[in-house]
């Protein structure tokens, strides 16, 4: 094996521009492990912890940027290598233009050419991302911040002072927004409408504003918050800033609140501001109910968030069922008796978190690295159902998001299908911006490959909207031609997986109108 590490001395590029580098590194035959990131402490014991020297590094700081290659001879490593320098610096388009063009180094300096700006997004490192974040909002900047690794101290400073200021502080691990029609971070492209969405959870935005699009009523805005925002420590600050604004606006009919459980007396307190406009409140796995204020609907998955909201506004919801219990019948009879798990791959937090509530009210325990108790956390023992977010950092450190690079997630795919105890493969294909140009591309052979011969069904759920650059019906039908069962919702793909695991087709149509 061959390594090699190139670093660019002074030089910055984004968090999402790294990961799509270092799949294009992936993506040439021969390479074993590839990686573009700032030299941080962090990223550089990744790179350590992978065999590389601290030496090929020489004086390399956080402000530096390298790119490592890992490969089976020098010849690879130069083509991978040429592949990640392209990806990372093609908006430059030559040296001609790098030299004449001088970029902005500086949050001023970018304000200086654009000066109409009102939104920064934050994606550095996250010892510095509140630092960037206080920076911005010293310049009169709302802000997404989409970094994580954000202390709990340093988010409730800077949203505090948001506060102060009237600006939105979106995040830390903000993934998605859209204001005025322009999304951000991973957005989908949805129609303008009259649901103001108001999400602590990045796929959790994107599956209600691709429902709603789907469905009719569209979007007026979606803002997301960050995970821990209706968190008692946080205390809902920007969700209390976001529904204000939702209610004052007159484009916003409904708003939709996504989240977690939340501290019961933040959410009573944010649902409060919502005044006339109605509100549905999506807590994803809620135990108990909260006592929050009349005419507030409260629901415990994302489809019956969108479906609840739907009927706020007087629309009718589509079968979300048609020709499903014919498939999982179908499915059912072509594995052995003796498959009766689930293996839940997802690159969706908020898809993983729903499927574990549905998944465990029916087939009991389900073990997660996010479980919805800790005492059924990984690793699991043999014989027990699961469901991973490989989104989460111990996925992704050193490597790109399941999102946009779909190879993260075949190697569990095969682990799966090897297992002689799996019998339902549940996996979700996120669309957007800043997410693959093909995932379901990528995945159809190894779902095709794990099912061929008695191994286990897949199903699927594809995320997304006809209008965002994969296409919606296109990723559809090519998960559908590999053979695996795709399904209108992800808790549809849930109860599919379900009932296929327990072999009772009829849970598909009953469980989920209780």
């Amino acid at each position: 094996m061959t390594r090699s590490v190139k670093v660019f001395s002074d030089k910055f590029v984004d968090s999402v521009l790294q990961m799509a580098a270092t799949r294009a590194m992936l993506e040439v035959d021969g390479v074993e492990w590839a990686g573009t990131a700032m030299a941080t402490s962090a990223n550089v014991e990744t790179l350590l912890g992978k065999g590389f020297q601290r030496e090929e590094l020489g004086r390399a700081s956080a402000n530096d940027l390298f790119i490592a290659v890992d490969a089976v001879n020098d010849e690879t490593v130069e083509k991978a290598a040429a592949a990640g320098e392209e990806r990372l610096f093609a908006a430059q388009s030559g040296r001609a233009k790098a030299e004449s063009t001088r970029q902005p180094r500086t949050l001023g300096e970018a304000l200086e050419l654009q000066t109409e700006t009102n939104v920064a997004i934050v994606s550095v490192p996250g010892e510095y991302a509140a630092l960037e974040a206080h920076k911005a909002l010293s310049a009169g900047l709302h802000v997404l911040l989409f970094s994580d690794n954000v202390s709990v101290e340093d988010e409730v400073q800077l949203k505090n002072r948001a506060t102060e200021l009237g600006r939105l502080v979106m995040g830390p691990g903000a993934g998605t927004a859209m204001l005025g029609g322009t999304g951000l971070g991973f957005a989908n492209v949805v129609k303008q409408g009259k649901v103001g969405v108001v999400a602590a959870a990045g796929t959790g935005a994107q599956e209600a504003m691709s429902l709603l699009n789907r469905w009719g009523p569209g979007i007026s805005h979606v803002i997301g918050l960050g995970g821990r925002d209706l968190s008692e420590d946080v205390n809902g600050l920007m969700a209390r800033l976001a529904v204000a604004a939702m209610r004052d606006d007159p484009d916003t009919d409904a708003i939709l609140l996504v989240s977690k459980p939340p501290s019961e007396r933040v959410a009573r307190e944010v649902v409060g501001l919502t005044g006339d406009t109605p509100m549905v409140a999506s807590l994803v796995g809620l135990k108990a109910d909260l006592d929050l204020p009349q005419g507030v609907a409260v629901v415990t998955t994302l489809e019956e968030g969108v479906v609840r909201t739907l009927a706020l506004l007087g629309l009718d919801v589509p079968d979300l069922t048609e020709g499903l219990v014919e498939e999982v019948e179908a499915a059912t009879a072509r594995i052995p008796s003796e498959r009766t798990l689930v293996r839940g791959l997802f690159s969706g937090g908020t898809l993983c978190y729903e499927s574990l509530v549905i998944l465990s009210e029916i087939l009991g325990p389900v073990w997660s690295n996010t479980p919805l108790d800790n005492r059924y956390r990984v690793p699991a023992p043999a014989g027990s159902h699961v469901c991973l977010d490989l989104g989460e950092e111990e996925y992704t450190k050193g490597r790109p998001h399941p999102m946009i690079d779909p190879e993260a997630r075949i190697k569990f795919i095969r682990e799966a299908g090897e297992d002689d105890e799996v019998g339902v493969v549940l996996i979700d294909v996120v669309l957007g911006y800043g997410s693959h140009a093909d995932p379901a591309g990528e995945l159809a052979p190894i779902c095709a490959e794990i099912m061929a011969g008695g191994g286990p069904r897949v199903v699927a759920y594809v995320l997304g909207t006809e209008q965002d650059p994969q296409g919606f019906a296109h990723q559809k039908a090519t998960l559908s031609e590999a053979g695996c069962t795709v399904t209108a919702t992800n808790a549809r793909a849930s109860l599919a997986a379900a009932a296929i695991a327990l072999r009772k087709p009829e849970l598909v149509e009953s469980k989920l109108a209780e």
